[in-house]
């Protein structure tokens, strides 16, 4: 388990997973392939970190140094992989290599570069030096093990009124098990591990995307494997009306999209409102409304007491056009133990 908060497990953005093991079994060109799969991994994180600490959109010019600079640091890399006071430390620096993606390439416009990018040189020490510098900065500090059957990231230790944070560690371990699921199947391509699937579960989806513009494109370019990957992916929100509070129609229409490609809906209570907006992502029968509907409210007033949350476990499987399949889900007591938000109402 990770425990992600002020004080907790540290992760590194820019950890790649062991990407580096296998560039010593693979041919040249391959090994190109990777590096650049990884720089641009490596890039939509810290696009998205630097969106977050803004609040506003990265502009084309920053984003092509912040991917000169990243690899610029994958070229050079060890077995150790940069942080990010180090991709602060490059673009302070000005190597030709960095300059040569600007206007300014001769030794003489140094000062003219340092110029140009004084904007993205200060979101990198707030990202550093702000509130996100103790999640961040530095390498991770509890790595995923591939071996293990199942990671869990704990953010309860976040605040939740601390939506930057909550926004940048969602984005930044969702980046960071991808990026091992990828390396694990790389490894076992080349015959250095066994061959898995993997399934990825995505809570609390719409913490991530409401923070500021662009995230949802970001999100889904950190989140876009395939059946090819060999890995399923939940995502999870509240309401579908969380991806109407977006803040621009593009970005309202890129999270739709999430519900859309979903080749599986899960259902659980909801009201007329939602489900008038679940059915323009796929449409529902009256009777599948209605168990649906059922589920929101007791059927009398003294039937919830003592029974828990109302509707609790309650889900409609629907795929596809094909009639939805009620069913309900009961915690084991470890999972009671474990999830139980409602432990402070049985406290006294």
């Amino acid at each position: 388990m990770l425990r992600i908060g002020p004080g907790l497990d540290r992760i590194n953005p820019l950890d790649a997973g062991p990407w580096r093991q296998v560039l010593d079994r693979v041919d040249e060109r391959t090994g190109a392939v990777v590096r650049a799969a990884v720089t641009d991994r490596r890039l939509n994180m810290l696009v998205a970190l630097s969106t977050l600490v803004r609040r506003g959109p990265v502009t084309s010019d920053e984003t092509t140094v912040l991917a000169a600079a990243l690899r610029y640091l994958a070229e050079r890399e060890t077995d150790t992989p940069p942080v990010l006071s180090d991709v602060l430390r490059v673009i302070r620096d000005a190597p030709a290599e960095v300059r040569a993606v600007t206007l300014w390439q001769e030794d003489g416009d140094v000062p003219r570069f340092r110029e140009d990018v004084a904007g993205l040189h200060r979101t990198l020490l707030a990202l550093l030096h702000g509130p996100l510098g103790t999640t961040f900065e530095g390498q991770t500090t509890t790595p995923i093990r591939l071996d293990t059957p199942a990671v869990c990231v704990d953010i309860s230790s976040i605040d939740d009124t601390d939506e930057l944070r909550t926004a940048a560690t969602l984005l930044s371990t969702w980046s960071y098990g991808f990026a091992q699921v990828e390396a694990a199947h790389l490894m076992a391509d080349l015959g250095l591990a066994p061959a898995r699937t993997f399934f990825t579960v995505l809570d609390e989806l719409w913490r991530a995307l409401r923070v500021g513009h662009g995230l949802v494109d970001r999100a889904d370019g950190l989140t876009r494997l395939n059946r090819q990957k060999g890995t399923g992916t939940a995502f999870i929100t509240h309401s579908l009306a969380d991806l109407e509070a977006l803040p621009t129609a593009h970005d309202r229409a890129k999270a739709r999209g999430f519900a859309e490609r979903s080749a599986v809906l899960m259902i659980g209570p909801c009201s007329e409102q939602e489900l008038d907006a679940v059915s323009r992502v796929r449409p529902l029968s009256q009777a599948e409304r209605r168990e649906v509907l059922s589920w929101s409210a007791p059927p009398s007033w003294t039937a919830a007491e003592g029974s828990g949350t109302v509707g609790r476990g309650n889900f409609l499987i629907k795929v596809g056009s094909r009639p939805g399949i009620p069913v309900h889900l009961e915690p084991t007591e470890t999972e009671m133990r474990l999830g139980n938000t409602d432990f402070r109402w049985t406290m006294t």
